[in-house]
Order: structure tokens, then sequence, then C-alpha cells
């Protein structure tokens, strides 16, 4: 009698499941990491606050075509991630995680894709190890606390190549996946201009010249993706450029032409060096950039460029190089490479997962270089840490930075604010930075061992957690800026304090106290912050709120009944006051930043 075989109820039901639980483990695991650094910290003095207030002030006007910040029109960003942000806000609140929802889902979107495209292109473990350094790489992390469409453009770009290589190297109902490319390519264009084009259409063409297929144009279908893409992306532009003045000239000139040429008429950013935004790049893929090496040992192993897998390594090399080569010779910013993560993902998974097939020590030394660093920085943050046995913390770390008026060049570039750190500052981090050295020992010490037991899989799960645990570390030490980076503290003063007819005074533009607005969710007045910011174009137009304020209408609102509360940097305040010339009483005082009355 023949016995057959009985499945288990779970591969019954979900049969599924099983083929992809560690991809599934792995979102869960993401989605509950964006999930518990979600809430806090508060919505920084930046670009963060003022883009948050442009998605509410859509709801509050009704306006889904110009965005506004502080009633003035802000003509100079593509409009999707506001618009997602403001279904946010209708969903859960306006609050901080509503603000950074729409980025966390894109993560676990871009995670999601890679494991799709490198399962599709290589093999199951190739996409699993892509989704992990994805989602555990420094980059990933840090780009993605403020809102910027950065992840978002990236899914947009990851998706629309994917779809590409199935199409072109698919048959028959495949190459319907060319309508995924042009609809992915509008979105991008939707998330952040015109580079939406060019980073998706110039892989392709090169890649179609590079393996002399340059006549296979003619089976994209660009008649039909062109009216997808036109029906997508067009609406937005053509209503934005017929309610807005000049915006044609404004978005496409200014915001794309001569920020590329670094001729923009407000420039709000410092250009890395070129050998320094390449290097960085070893920062933003750690801890998996210490497979470089491998990978750029042999960037085309198969010698037949008609071979599946060598064409979709061409194509993702020239996905990554062309972005790269881009903003060598444009402006550019720690964050602009964003979209190569992706690329380098794959690359890099693809070599790993070959390599652990291999008999050779490489990953082993590798590995081993990664725990010596690993070494050397534990080493460094002990011994900085004893110099200071004896600083005991304030719980303030603001009197302990080296501050700079925030308009200093400084903060232009990503991580300028490390040059505030002092050593007493550092002690108000101990607790955070022992945790850091010990997981980062530990952790790397764990995978140096798995892998000298050929335990590849052990190692790519311990670097994640171990990645986790130091973001976790991060996270911490981030909350003790909050009240450097952010007002909120001062904003709930004036919301307990408000009265009618009371008015906000911003000493600067709006980046520098964009929180106050936010969290008071009330209209501010700027204190010669008209030019030079990313309100000036917009302020000239007719509709444009009276907010700006020169030192004559300040001494005249201050000697006004209604009480005055007047932002300021604790660096500009002594000018301030000397300009001002008139009584004023301090309510409140919080991250290097004081909040002045004209009204005991």
């Amino acid at each position: 009698m023949r016995i057959k075989k009985i499945l288990p109820v779970k591969s019954l039901c979900f049969p599924s499941i099983g083929q992809h639980l560690a991809i599934i483990l792995l979102l869960l695991g993401t989605a509950v990491f964006y999930l518990g650094t979600s809430f806090a910290p508060a919505l920084s003095d930046t670009n963060d606050a003022s883009h948050a207030i442009a998605a509410r002030e859509i709801l509050q006007r009704n306006d889904w075509v110009t965005l506004h910040i502080n009633g003035v029109r802000y003509l100079e960003k593509a409009p999707l991630l506001y618009w997602l942000v403001a279904i946010a806000y209708r969903c859960f609140g306006v609050n901080e995680f509503a603000v950074r929802f729409p980025t966390m889902i894109a993560v676990l979107l871009l995670a999601g894709s890679a494991y799709v495209f490198g399962r599709w292109a290589y093999s199951k473990k190739t996409g699993l190890y892509a989704a992990v350094i994805l989602v555990s790489c420094i980059g990933m992390f840090w780009f993605t606390r403020d809102m910027i469409p950065d992840a978002l453009l990236t899914l947009w770009f990851a998706l629309g190549h994917f779809c590409f290589l199935r199409a072109f190297l698919g048959k028959g109902k495949q190459k319907r996946f060319y309508y995924g490319f042009y609809a992915a390519m509008a979105l991008a264009v939707l998330s952040k201009g015109l580079i939406g084009i060019i980073f998706l259409t110039g892989p392709v063409f090169c890649f179609l010249l590079l393996t002399g297929q340059l006549s296979a144009w003619k089976e994209l279908r660009l008649l039909q993706g062109g009216v997808l893409f036109l029906a997508i992306a067009g609406p937005w532009h053509v209503l934005a450029g017929l309610r807005n003045e000049n915006f044609f000239w404004f978005y496409f000139i200014n915001e794309h032409v001569l920020r590329f040429l670094d001729l923009r008429t407000v420039k709000d950013y410092s250009n890395l060096p070129v050998w320094l935004y390449w290097l960085m790049h070893l920062l933003w893929l750690f801890p998996w950039s210490f497979g470089l090496p491998l990978l750029l040992k042999w960037p085309f192993r198969l010698k037949s460029t008609a071979n599946r897998q060598t064409q979709v390594r061409l194509y993702l090399w020239l996905w990554a190089g062309i972005v790269l080569l881009f903003f060598s010779f444009s402006s550019n910013n720690t964050y602009y490479t964003f979209p190569i993560y992706p690329a380098l993902a794959l690359l890099l998974a693809e070599t790993l997962a070959t390599a652990e097939t291999q008999e050779g020590k490489a990953l082993l030394r590798l590995n081993g270089a990664l725990l010596a660093i690993a070494l050397a920085i534990a080493a460094f943050l002990g011994s900085l840490l004893w110099s200071i046995r004896g600083v005991q913390r304030t719980g303030d770390i603001s009197a302990r930075l080296n501050l700079v008026p925030a308009d200093s060049e400084r903060y232009t570039y990503y991580f300028g604010e490390l040059l505030d750190l002092t050593p007493e500052a550092i002690a108000e981090l101990r607790g955070p930075a022992i945790g850091f050295a010990l997981v980062l020992v530990l952790g790397f010490l764990l995978a140096y061992w798995w892998r000298k037991q050929r335990q590849h899989g052990r190692v790519m799960v311990t670097m994640l957690v171990t990645m986790w645990a130091l973001f976790i570390c991060s996270h911490r030490a981030y909350l003790s800026f909050e009240p450097v980076h952010s007002s909120r503290a001062l904003a709930a003063v004036i919301v307990q304090q408000w009265e009618p007819g009371a008015k906000i005074v911003i000493d600067g533009v709006h980046q520098d106290g964009s929180s106050i607005g936010f969290y008071t969710n009330r209209q501010v007045l700027l204190l010669n912050g008209r030019e030079n910011n990313n309100l000036t174009f917009g302020s000239h137009y007719a509709d444009a709120s009276s907010i700006f304020i020169t030192y004559g209408d300040l001494q005249r609102l201050w000697l006004s009944r209604d009480r005055i509360f007047l932002f300021t940097e604790n660096t500009k305040k002594e000018s301030l006051l000397t300009h001002l010339d008139l009584p004023v009483t301090l309510i409140a005082e919080s991250g290097g930043k004081s909040l002045l009355t004209n009204k005991p």
C-alpha cells in the first residue's frame, strides 16, 4: 500500500509563506523598528518642519496644486511627498508619526522590491541579502530622519529599472512591464522633478548602446508609454503653471538647470569636494561597503553579454555610475545619491552570495577588517569617555555645544553639526556611547566567529541585528539633541501663554524656527527673513502674506498692546537686542534659543 506524504497544515493553507518567510520576518522587523523611531524626536528647525507645514497647508487651503509655507507660495518642490503626508494627517492627525509614515512605507516597499528584483535576477538568497543591506546600512537610516522625498524617489527608481529589465529581457506578456517603467518615471518626476527622467532613461540608453541593441528602441512602446507618463505627471505641472506666474522658469530653469550648474538664485547648500563626495559612500553603505573590494575586483565575471545575469549586472553598474557621475559635475549633497543604494545593494548581495560558495578566505578577511574597525572605534570612544569620567551630566547638551548661528555655512553640510561637539558634550551622551561601543564590538566579533564557522546565514542575521542595535543607540543620542534641533519646548510655552491678538516673530528665515510654526499651528512673522531662503520667490506674489518685517516694524509691534513672542538664537540675541533697543522679558530658554516677549 502506497503511503501518501502528508503536507503540514501551514503548507496546505499558505503555500507561499514558507518560501518567503525570511523576507516577511525582515519586513516585519523593519516595520517595528521604524514604528519605534517615528514618534520622536520632534520635528527639527530645518526643512523638516517647513515641509510638514506645507503638507498641513494643503488641507487648510484645500489646495493640492500650489504648495504654501507660512502663507507664502512654495514652488521649488514636486508635490507627491506632501500629498502623501497630507493624507497621513487625515488618517493619524497632525503629528510626527504622520510626517514620517510615508517614508516608513517607502522603506518597506523598497526592501520588498529589492528582494523581488534580486530573486528574479539572481537568486532568492541574493534578493534577501539585498533587502538586508538596504534596511541596515547607515545611509538608509540617517537619510530617512527628515521629511525629504529621497526614499520615495529611490523606490520609483528601483521599480522602474526592474520593470524595464523584466520587459526587455522577457517575452510575451512580460513586455507589459514597460508600462510599469513609464508609470514609475512619472511618479519619480512627481517626487523630485526632472531627475526622475534622467536617472531612468540614462541607464536604459547607455545599456542599449553598450550592448549594441539601440535598434531595440522600437519595442519600448514609446507612444503608449509616453501617453501614460503624461497622464500621470502632466496634470500637476500644467495646473501649477496656469495658477502660478513664472512657475515654469522658476521650477524648471532655476531649480533644475541652474541648480545643476550651481548657479541657482537662492543657494542654501554647500557642495562637497568630489573626493569626499565619493569617499562618504563608504560610510553611507557601512558595514556592507566592506564588500566593495570583492565587487570591484570582478565587476563582470561572465564573458557573454548575452547572458541575462551579465546584462543585469551591467545595467546595475550603469544605474549607480550615472547617478554618481551626474552629481560629481553638479551641485551635490550627501543624500542626493540615495537612488544608487538599490543598485549597489543588489551588486553587493550577488557578490557576497557568490563568494559564500567559494572556498577562499576573502569574506573572513573582510569580516576581520570590520572587527578591527569596530575595536578601533570602541577604543577611541572608551578613551574619550575615560578622559571625561569626572564630568557630570546636566541634562542640557546645548550648554556644552560649540553652537554658531543657524545660517552658518557649517550647517549646509549634512554632518556639519558634529563640529558643535565638545568633550563635555560627549558626557551627555555617555549612555548611548557605551552601548554603541559594546554593540559594535560584540556584534562584529560574533559575525567574525560565524564567518569563521562558515555559517553565512547567521553572519547576515548578526550584522542586521547589530546595525539595528547601533541605530537604536544613535537614536537615543539623537533624542538628546532635540532641544537643539527643535523648538517644540518653546512652542509649548507660546501655546500656554497665548492670548487674542498675540503674534510670533522669528529672528531670521523661516527654517531657523520652523518647528515654532508647526507646533503652535500659527503663522509667524520673519524679521529680516525674506532674502536667500526657500520663501524668497513666493514672497513676490501679490497674495503672499505680510509676514516679512524689519527692525522698525518690530519696534512698532513691541510698543503695541498685543503680546509679541520673539524667537531668537542665543548666538544672535545680543545683536537683536541692540537693534530693538526696548525693554524685553525672557520667558523661556532651550537648546541655545530664547523666547522673549514685550510684556512681563
